[in-house]
C-alpha cells in the first residue's frame, strides 16, 4: 500500500501540484526530467506525462531504465538530460544526484525539485559557489545567477517540495488513508488478535468478507 499508492500516486501528484503552485507555472510543454525510476519516480513520471510533460528520465539500475523505457518515457544520462529539462525533480533517495558538473549545463530558468530524500540530492553549496548573486523572486523559490547571465531557480531550498515548500500540504489525505489503514490491521493483528509471532519480518494478513460478512 505504501509503495503502489502512498509514493507513486501521494508523491506524483502532491510534488507536481506544489511546482505548479509555487513557481506559477504549468507542466504541460515541458521537457520534465526525473532523476530516479523507483515508487516514488515512476508516479512523478507518469503523472507528468498525463499532464502534457515531455518526459526524461535518468536511472542508473539498467533494469529499471528499461522498465521506464518501455513505459514510454525517454531515457537518458544525467549529463545529456542537464541540457535539455525545464524542470528538473530528483526522486533517487541519494546524495548530490544533481550537482555542479550538471548546473553547468542546464539552460536559463531551470527549474530544480526534490521529492526524494531530505535535501542531499540537489547540491545547493555547489549551486551558491557557482552564482554571482542569489535573488529570491519569490517565496519557495531561490534563484542562482550564473556568471554567464543564466538563472537556475531551486525550489523549497531543495528539501521535500511536496512537504516543506510555502503552499505544501504533503499527500492528499485520501491516499494516506491507505498507508494509515495498514498500520491500523497491522497493530490490530499483533495486539488485538493476539497472534504470538516469532521476532521478524511478516505480511500482514489478507483478510476476505465470507458470506456472512465477518
Amino acid at each position: 500500500m505504501k509503495r503502489y499508492f502512498d509514493n507513486v500516486h501521494g508523491t506524483g501528484e502532491s510534488s507536481l501540484t506544489n511546482i505548479a503552485i509555487t513557481t506559477n507555472s504549468i507542466i504541460s510543454g515541458k521537457d520534465v526530467v526525473v532523476c530516479g525510476y523507483g515508487y516514488c519516480g515512476r508516479g512523478i513520471a507518469r503523472k507528468a506525462r498525463g499532464m502534457g510533460g515531455q518526459t526524461i528520465v535518468t536511472e542508473v539500475d539498467p533494469r529499471k531504465a528499461l522498465q521506464a523505457h518501455m513505459d514510454g518515457h525517454r531515457v537518458m544520462e544525467i549529463a545529456e538530460a542537464s541540457k535539455v529539462g525545464d524542470l528538473f525533480i530528483s526522486a533517487t533517495g541519494n546524495r548530490n544526484v544533481l550537482r555542479m558538473e550538471h548546473f553547468e549545463r542546464m539552460k536559463d530558468s531551470a527549474i530544480l525539485a526534490n521529492s526524494g530524500h531530505f535535501d542531499v540530492e540537489i547540491d545547493s553549496n555547489a549551486l551558491e559557489s557557482m552564482a554571482d548573486d542569489v535573488t529570491t523572486p519569490k517565496e519557495g523559490i531561490t534563484r542562482y545567477h550564473m556568471p554567464d547571465g543564466r538563472r537556475l531557480n531551486l525550489l523549497a531550498d531543495g528539501r521535500l517540495v511536496n512537504l516543506t515548500g510555502p503552499h505544501s500540504q504533503g499527500h492528499p489525505a485520501e491516499v494516506m488513508d491507505t498507508t494509515f489503514a495498514m498500520m491500523f490491521v497491522a497493530a490490530y493483528e499483533m495486539l488485538a488478535e493476539g497472534v504470538e509471532r516469532e521476532p521478524g519480518l511478516h505480511s500482514i494478513p489478507d483478510r476476505r468478507v465470507g458470506t456472512s460478512g465477518q
